[in-house]
């Protein structure tokens, strides 16, 4: 075995004659320090080598191949790894392999295919499916290192050939990654190709690129998301078969016609009892929206999700008199048991699929293919369409903020897909009113009776909080006002109004101390409830656009009873701000009966805004925190 010594001499050598020796890609790939320099600040790994062939032979015959060789600086840099392949009924992995490396090349570990570890590929919350996955979780002994991952896996379907998206990270730089598609099947493959200028990128052939010496992207503050900006090509056959059912896909239309089609037909039929039970239920209710909404109610109260991966592909829902009957099902199956209830009563809907989640994604409407992780359930009304979220049993009827708002999804109709975008919430409609009655006294604390009214994105972000726990509803507080020390909660009260969607909460507090003692006068902050803290990170060269992914508004007022025998001395002007992100306006006036009144509205506007803007839009949200501070300072009379 080398020493640690000879292996830094050997290291030595090899850099002091870099300029004489060439060293192919498998021989330099290996050692940490031999990644090119301009790649190697501010990175957490660097990508040394990563190839991916797709071979398509068939309609049902797909090989991928991987070869990633990966050189990982610290912690961060572990997730980088990526050993790891998934497989199920209709895929085999064929090889899977990796080696281990340190920092000067040497090899420290191999790991054969039983070495990895074999898992189901979903949550425990699923109740049953195919989809499984192979990992190897390395914990290093020290950094750097470097692993190889070699793989080979077969498909029998080709509804999803691999994208290339060689950057899945921030600090992470690639030194030389490859993709290419063969395709043998006789069928035409179409390719979308995004970002591909400004990052390198190299088309050797139609349908093969690289990309050399790629420095890694610094996170930044509000940045847009990295699939936006950085390399992405999408490749998808005209022609596809998933699990054994083929398709057409030349365009949404004809892709919706086949899920249409091929997934949902004959899924649908229910039981007479569910359909006397929704026709009973909404007899003599001659508007659809209202039949519409007794009937979601009726399924939140009959059913639970629980993921169920099975079908065509996971893509195929459960026969809706199984979920029936079950009391359960997963997104596909809920939604279409929903859909299957409001046939019954006459209520037309479409089935509905979506990129789900916090992040904003779109369903790329120029480029057909099987996209979305999530289906939801479209009522038309008149030029509205109302999106209904199944798989809850507590979502307002009609409420999509925070999870499938403000995005384009596919709606599968009978005669095709077709490309629509959900609910865009905008600033007066996603408002948080607060209101609080303040009784401060001599010491400097107070007691407090406040009310939070929420709707919109800011009702999906309280919304759940009556379900908690009474200990986690204090704790919860407590976070909130994280800004008052001593603080006491004597009492909560919500009360979540469904049909008007307002959550409406209130919090009968205390507090010690909140005031500082100078004297004989008393200094308080007069925003006690909704403060912003925050200022966004300063950047001297900033590199990307930024993003405000969603509008909203905050309207505060505080009546604050000042304490016996004391007046105010000074107070902060009143402050208004107007930019185009947004505005801001506060001010303090006196109330007879020795109260102050404080008022302030907040108002942030969604948009994609070039990098050029972000000093501006910092110094907003800096006043912002400024005027939040102001304070007013009491003296005894």
């Amino acid at each position: 075995m080398p020493t640690i010594l000879s292996k830094k001499i050997r290291l030595f050598t090899c850099l002091f004659f870099i300029s004489i020796f060439s060293f192919s890609q498998s021989e330099d790939s290996y050692i940490a320090l031999l990644a090119p320099q301009e790649l190697m600040t501010k990175v957490n790994a660097i990508v040394r080598y990563d190839n991916q062939k797709v071979e398509i032979n068939a309609i049902d015959d797909m090989v991928v191949h991987t070869k990633r060789i990966v050189t990982i600086y610290n912690k961060y840099g572990d997730k980088h790894a990526n050993s790891l392949e998934f497989y199920s009924d209709n895929s085999s992995i064929k090889t899977i392999e990796a080696r281990i490396y340190d920092g000067f090349g040497e090899e420290i570990k191999k790991i054969k295919k039983n070495d990895f570890t074999d898992n189901s590929a979903v949550s425990g919350g699923t109740l049953y499916s195919d989809s499984r996955i192979k990992y190897y979780d390395y914990t290093p002994i020290d950094y750097p290192y470097t692993i190889e991952f070699i793989s080979e896996v077969k498909h029998n379907t080709t509804a999803f050939i691999p994208q290339w998206r060689p950057i899945n990270g921030y600090f992470l730089a690639i030194q030389h990654a490859e993709y290419k598609i063969e395709n043998n099947s006789g069928i035409p493959l179409k390719l979308k190709k995004e970002n591909i200028e400004n990052n390198n990128v190299v088309e050797v052939s139609e349908h093969h690129f690289t990309i050399e010496n790629l420095p890694g992207v610094n996170y930044e503050s509000y940045s847009p998301s990295l699939v936006t900006f950085t390399p992405n090509i999408k490749p998808a056959l005209t022609k596809f078969n998933m699990n054994g059912v083929e398709g057409v896909n030349t365009n949404w239309q004809d892709f919706g016609k086949w899920v249409y089609g091929e997934l949902l037909t004959g899924t649908d039929i229910l039981p007479q009892s569910a359909i006397d039970d929704v026709k009973a239920l909404t007899a003599g209710v001659d508007d659809k929206i209202e039949r519409a909404k007794l009937v979601y109610k009726y399924m939140q109260d009959k059913t639970r999700y629980i993921s169920v991966q099975i079908g065509i592909g996971g893509w195929k829902p459960m026969l809706a008199d199984d979920v029936n009957k079950l009391g359960y099902g997963d997104c596909k199956g809920l939604t279409n048991y929903t859909k299957a209830l409001l046939e019954a009563v006459d209520v037309p809907s479409y089935y509905t699929l979506v990129f789900g989640g916090r992040t904003i994604l779109d369903i790329d409407d120029e480029f057909s293919s099987a996209q979305g992780n999530h289906a939801i359930l479209c009522v038309p009304n008149d030029d509205e369409n109302i999106f209904l979220e199944c798989t809850s049993q507590t979502n307002p009827f009609g409420f999509s903020a925070g999870f499938t708002d403000d995005r384009a999804v596919l709606l599968v109709k009978p005669e095709g897909g077709e490309i629509v975008r959900t609910k865009i919430y905008e600033a007066e409609e996603s408002v948080q009113k607060t209101n609080a009655e303040v009784i401060m006294d001599a010491a400097g604390g107070f007691t407090a009776d406040v009310n939070i009214e929420t709707t919109g994105f800011q009702y999906s972000l309280h919304e759940g909080i009556e379900n908690n726990t009474e200990r986690d509803q204090h704790s919860h507080y407590k976070d909130y006002w994280d800004n008052i020390n001593n603080i006491t909660i004597e009492n909560i009260t919500v009360k979540n109004d469904k049909e008007s969607i307002v959550l409406n909460e209130n919090v009968i507090l205390s507090a010690s101390n909140y005031a500082s003692k100078s004297g004989d006068r008393l200094i308080f902050q007069p925003n006690m409830f909704n403060t912003v803290t925050t200022i966004p990170t300063r950047y001297i060269d900033r590199k990307l656009e930024f993003k405000v992914d969603r509008s909203f508004k905050d309207t505060d007022e505080f009546i604050i009873q000042l304490p016996e025998g004391f007046i105010v001395e000074a107070m902060t002007d009143s402050k208004e701000i107007k930019t185009q992100f947004g505005s801001y306006n506060f001010k303090v006036e006196p109330l007879d009966g020795n109260k102050l009144k404080y008022t302030r509205t907040y108002i942030l506007l969604k948009g994609d805004y070039p990098k050029e803007d972000y000093k501006a839009f910092r110094d907003f949200r800096r006043q912002i925190v400024k005027h939040d501070k102001s304070k007013i300072v009491l003296i005894k009379a």
